[in-house]
């Protein structure tokens, strides 16, 4: 069934000749996708990506698939086919059988039998994969794999060249901004994201999701609505979806036609699909269910200051609940005391106590700072009970220089507490003038200036439920934290 290593041959330079062109990332994607299929005489094949977080995937090129399989739902990659994430090959004999394929029932209903998975690594990492769709079951020859190999080093090629691409895109458009405008802008990371969205509406969209850090993919699924027969007659396919919220967002305008067209699919699809959770949306509509799920500015004064969302709401409370599983761990068995230094560590210390299985004690201390430089500490508030004998876990939201916690490390020692660690939310190493020890932590923030969560700037900010970064011409000349 295989062809002969001198056709694959042929068949790779047919590839890295398109991969060479200047066609786009998807025309690209497609044609290799194409190729591919034919030369190991597979019925399909689709070209991924994995999101930031790798955690979904997302389709770069594909042929010979239906767009009801390609649009069957998001792709989590460790429910899709999961060993590919550790850089294997992957065989799937039977689609509809598998524990490993996500969707196994689309797959039997369009007629999916053998799948194959091929990495496409970097650097020996994982970063996207190539799959082989067969309608009859097949076993793939060694030349089949090492051909597939071999294409998905190409794709690892590719896609480092349209990250790169995209850099530089960004990099020219903050160029132009600063040259018109004094402010500043921090580029958020690189991804293979779509080229080119349906309407300019959703790419301004995608831009307001990315400044709030929410992951998103664009028409991931679409859903059937209408038969005829065994055929699909009418199909709706939402404009994003929002994994962190279980989300699905279809866009609109506000002319009439449109809206009353987009409410009847809706009602069809909630009345199919009653476990879907979706929203028909306008700008001011989104903005409120921003301010809802608790991502959007609870004030547009305190947000106009900042230029980026650092880590979103979701994000903290993610990690939040890790560190508490592994505090909860450590301790188990014993009685805790949470010290913290008022005002900044409210937020990450009510969040943190909620999700300790054992039983704790809070305690607060209060600074000011002294001295022509500003770096000398004082404590104001000291602490009402005493430790002695205590287990005490130091938290913090942010230690820079260390200065301020080597402080006070200090004087809690001199207490003689049974053990002392540190817990911070966020730690910025490049400011470090004291290696203090931390035990656990959250984020290593950036050499930026970070408000929201608790941190400051002047008094303001601090009810943010993200945590953002400053233009930086708000804060020059301000000191480290």
């Amino acid at each position: 069934m295989g062809r002969s290593r001198a056709s694959y041959y042929s068949i790779l330079k047919q590839i890295n000749k398109v991969a060479n062109s200047a066609l786009s990332l998807k025309k690209i994607c497609n044609s290799i996708a194409k190729s591919a299929a034919k030369a190991v005489q597979a019925n399909g094949c689709r070209i991924l990506s994995f999101n930031p977080q790798k955690e979904y995937l997302i389709t770069i090129g594909a042929y010979g698939l239906s767009d009801i399989y390609l649009k069957k739902g998001p792709l989590d990659v460790h429910k899709s086919l999961p060993d590919i994430l550790d850089g294997k090959v992957v065989f799937i004999a039977n689609a509809a059988k598998d524990e490993r394929v996500q969707y196994p029932k689309v797959a039997l209903a369009q007629g999916i039998s053998s799948i194959l998975g091929i990495p496409v690594l970097e650097k020996g990492e994982a970063i996207g994969e190539i799959r082989i769709y067969t309608r009859e079951p097949r076993q793939f020859s060694e030349a089949d794999r090492s051909f597939l190999l071999s294409v998905a080093d190409i794709c690892a090629v590719i896609f480092e060249r349209a990250e790169l691409h995209q850099l530089l895109e960004q990099d020219y458009k903050a160029s132009e901004k600063r040259r018109k405008s004094s402010r500043v802008s921090s580029l958020p990371a690189t991804t293979l994201r779509p080229t080119s969205f349906a309407h300019p509406s959703e790419e301004d969209f995608a831009k307001l999701l990315d400044f709030y850090c929410i992951e998103w993919l664009y028409e991931p699924r679409s859903f059937p609505l209408r038969w005829e027969g065994d055929k699909i007659a009418e199909m709706f396919t939402p404009d994003f979806y929002l994994p962190e919220l279980d989300l699905y967002i279809e866009l609109t305008t506000l002319k009439q036609n449109l809206l009353t067209e987009k409410n009847r699919k809706l009602r069809q699809l909630r009345a199919l699909y009653p476990e879907v959770n979706i929203r028909l949306l306008n700008k001011s509509d989104f903005l409120k269910l921003l301010a809802k799920y608790g991502y959007g500015p609870l004030g547009e004064a305190k947000v106009e200051g900042v230029d980026r969302v650092l880590y979103s709401h979701a994000k903290i409370q993610r990690r939040v609940r890790t560190l508490a599983r592994h505090i909860s761990r450590d301790y188990t068995g014993q009685r805790l005391v949470l010290v913290g230094i008022l005002k900044g560590v409210v937020c990450f210390m009510a969040d943190l106590m909620q999700h300790l299985s054992l039983p704790v004690t809070l305690d607060f201390m209060a600074i000011s700072y002294y001295g022509s430089d500003g770096q000398v500490v004082k404590i104001t508030r000291d602490l009402d009970s005493s430790i002695t004998g205590q287990h005490v876990l130091m938290v913090e939201d942010i230690v820079d220089t260390g200065m301020t916690l080597n402080y006070i490390l200090s004087h809690l020692s001199a207490h003689n507490p049974a053990s002392l660690r540190v817990c911070t939310l966020l730690d910025k190493r490049a400011r470090r003038l004291v290696n203090v020890p931390l035990d656990y932590v959250g984020f290593e923030v950036p050499d930026e200036f970070v408000v929201g969560y608790g941190l400051d700037y002047k008094g303001e900010y601090r009810n943010l439920p993200f945590i953002g970064i400053l233009h930086p011409e708000l804060i020059k000349g301000t000191k480290p934290r």
